[in-house]
């Protein structure tokens, strides 16, 4: 067998309309790109939404937000000279990149044993008036709990006099709920989140690449509107009526981080089947879920009752010194594993940040993901049982 840890979800019914943008002659951000903007901003109930080109410019974009103080918001904005952004160490390095863009100082986050999410508790220690923002992934996509992260925050709050913002890395988690509304709903994201989703080729939802941000305010989604495309105000172009292609006065430059129609037209056909390949992802957890749950020799993740995941990962916890032997012996199975990301505090680039993390010193020796996708046929769900079972019984 060769089961795969990731594949491309690709629609049928999309090349014919993909044929017709690529012989248009229109296809950067258009028409496409709004209708799929508006399907996304209905499955997620949420009309702050921006569609990007990537989800490494959403989190970009996002500090970029923060650094402004606001009234309205009752923001502070951000002192490059002093604040600190908290970030989980266990993540995709586009989280890190996206932060040192901003020329911000970052302090690590440290795991949760039980999730692989960050640790509530190492947040709770570490906020001080000069932690202002904090980024989080859900892991696999599974929701870090939300209420307890906004205890914390209002914790803050009153001893600080302001809410810590919450930068969301959704790339994992597109589809995932919490209590009842998904991850990026305008319900979820209060006055102090934003969510950044990622589109790219094997995610749940793939445009080739892209990805969502979606924001709390209309002053950040107006303003985001203007830094996605170089701080140019689309609706204002041709200002003097003779020349369309010249811009209006620019106040704040901005970025080339929009999404393209040939993206979009990708993202509207295949929108429609992200329910049945979330539910099949789910069904695939659950059956692994029920026939691992009593094994000696690994741990599951768990889930908090409020959360449900969207399942882009299956991760599991092999314990004694195992991990290098099970991965192994599965590939050798035709069963592909992974830790999927490493550690992002030991790079050279971020070596003046170095601090303990005890949890992750852990974890990453025991951390393995394994297939869960919509692509999973029976017998190949028992043939990853059947190993991980024989495995772990030597």
């Amino acid at each position: 067998m060769d089961i795969k840890l990731f594949k491309v979800f690709m629609s049928p019914d999309v090349l014919s309309p993909l044929n017709e943008i690529l012989m248009s002659g229109q296809l950067t951000q258009g028409s496409k790109v709004e209708n799929f903007e508006r399907m996304l901003q209905q499955y997620l109930n949420n009309p702050l939404a921006l569609t990007l080109n990537s989800a490494t410019s959403g989190l970009t974009l996002a500090m970029r937000l923060l650094k402004e103080k606001s009234d309205t918001m009752d923001w502070p904005g951000f002192d490059e000279s002093t604040d600190v952004v908290l970030t989980p160490a266990l993540t995709c390095f586009a989280t890190t990149a996206a932060i040192l863009a901003n020329n911000v100082n970052i302090r690590w986050l440290d795991s949760d044993l039980t999730t692989a999410n960050i640790s509530l508790e190492d947040v709770r220690s570490k906020l001080n008036a000069n932690t202002k923002v904090i980024y989080l992934v859900h892991w696999g996509g599974n929701p870090v709990d939300l209420e307890e992260l906004d205890k914390i925050c209002e914790e803050h709050k009153a001893k600080y006099g302001y809410k810590p913002f919450i930068v969301e890395d959704c790339a994992h988690a597109f589809g995932a709920e919490y209590n009842g509304e998904k991850i990026g709903s305008f319900k979820l994201n209060k006055n102090n989140h934003i969510c950044v989703f990622s589109f790219q080729a094997i995610k749940h939802l793939t445009t080739g690449d892209g990805s969502l941000i979606t924001l709390p305010t209309e002053e950040l989604y107006e303003r985001c509107k203007l830094l996605r495309w170089f701080g140019i105000d689309r609706n204002k172009r041709n200002v003097k009526g003779k020349d369309f292609r010249l811009e209006n006065d620019i106040i704040e430059w901005g970025y080339k981080f929009h999404m393209n129609d040939v993206n979009a037209t990708i993202g509207i056909y295949n929108l429609p089947h992200i329910p049945d390949l979330l539910k099949k992802n789910r069904a695939n957890a659950l059956y692994f879920n029920e026939e691992l749950k009593y094994l000696d020799g690994i741990q599951i993740m768990e889930s908090k009752q409020q959360g449900d995941s969207a399942y882009w990962l299956y991760t599991i916890r092999v314990l004694n010194g195992k991990k290098k032997e099970f991965m192994e012996r599965m590939k050798d199975a035709g069963i592909m594993t992974s830790q999927v990301h490493n550690r992002n505090d030991i790079n050279s680039v971020v070596r003046e940040y170095q601090e303990p993390l005890r949890n992750l010193d852990i974890l990453e020796k025991e951390l393995v993901c394994i297939p869960v996708g919509w692509w999973l046929t029976s017998e190949e769900k028992k043939h990853i049982i059947t190993n991980i079972i024989e495995i772990l019984s030597v």
